[in-house]
């Protein structure tokens, strides 16, 4: 990837450009990830980021370039007007995401629609580290919250706990106990913080073991690929596991505070509890990463043509010519008597 010497006064005034538009923009996300638990992991993100590009910066090298002014133009311009609207509005999210617009603008401006490929891992982290409106938010929790109730409800009922549910509230009757006790499950109990990091994790997970070795035969031809679909498995996976473990959490928290009082829901164990489920959602997903690689065909395939061929080198070099020599040392035996 190079840029003409004469076009070098643009990018560094488009450089500083959005640096004066985004500075407020950028502050505020970076506070976000700092204070806000269920965005946390975008402390990292632009870690990650950093260490994609530099790996992958001889790929750039190699990329044409085919400037696409007119699009690019066009896709800066919506960018800018998806900016003023978020300031106007007080709408981070819209601010938020018309750093990425803008971003893929710039790209296509000086290095063409083909360029922005190679940038779908590093915009798609980015993308996933943006706050979603606070409504979308609590559409997608609240339902997690009921689903790890009742879990929880389920779970205890199994064991012959009684317990009684209203919403997400969990009342019960701890041992040794006249006073029923209530157990909220709360926001950030609905595993969407967990969700949110795993999803991240999955797409990470999933692009540094893309198999490299497949080339593109054509335009639509991903879609038929190995990896893609593989990459595919690896994120979507991340939801079921994320609500699965999460409920287990809850319920595991249910039946403690049965025999040990609801003190367990709060303080260390709740935090201790958290750090190792995720833990087990994380070895969860990279179980289904190495499941996925024993079903490959092609993978198989190919090992067992590797393992083919080193078995016929070492049978060539182990094969007795001429009482053990070789079939070269024997020939020149023959040529000298």
């Amino acid at each position: 990837m190079s840029v003409p010497a004469k076009s070098l006064w643009r990018v560094l005034a488009i450089s500083a450009a959005l640096i004066f538009a985004y500075l407020s923009v950028l502050t505020k996300l970076a506070h976000d990830w700092w204070t806000d638990d269920n965005y946390s992991h975008g402390l990292l993100v632009p870690f990650v980021i950093g260490y994609i590009l530099w790996t992958e910066r001889r790929r750039f090298g190699r990329q044409s370039a085919n400037p696409q002014i007119f699009l690019g133009t066009a896709i800066v311009v919506f960018a800018l007007v998806c900016l003023w609207s978020g300031i106007a509005g007080a709408e981070l999210f819209m601010q938020r995401i018309s750093l990425i617009f803008i971003l893929i603008g710039i790209t296509i401006y000086f290095w063409g629609a083909s360029f922005l490929r190679l940038l779908i891992a590093p915009l798609a982290l980015l993308l996933l580290a943006i706050p979603i409106p606070a409504i979308i938010f609590n559409k997608i929790a609240f339902p997690m919250q009921l689903f790890a109730s009742r879990c929880a409800v389920w779970s205890m009922s199994l064991l012959d706990i009684p317990v009684l549910r209203q919403g997400n509230v969990i009342e019960m009757l701890p041992l040794n106990s006249t006073v029923t006790k209530k157990l909220e499950v709360v926001e950030a109990c609905s595993g969407i913080r967990s969700l949110m990091t795993l999803l991240t994790l999955a797409f990470v997970l999933s692009y540094f073991t893309y198999p490299k070795s497949e080339e593109s035969g054509g335009r639509f031809s991903w879609l038929r690929s190995y990896g893609f679909w593989r990459s595919v498995i690896i994120i979507s996976s991340a939801f079921p596991i994320a609500i699965f473990t999460n409920a287990l959490r809850v319920s595991g928290t249910g039946v403690l505070a049965r025999y040990y009082g609801t003190q367990v829901a709060d303080g260390f164990f709740h935090n201790f509890s958290g750090w190792v489920i995720y833990i087990v959602a994380s070895l969860l997903l990279f179980a289904v990463g190495w499941i996925v690689d024993r079903f490959n065909p092609g993978g198989r395939k190919n090992l067992g043509n590797e393992q083919q061929t080193d078995s016929e080198l070492t049978s060539e070099k182990k094969s007795p010519t001429s009482g053990g020599k070789s079939p070269q040392i024997a020939s020149t035996e023959v040529t000298e008597s």
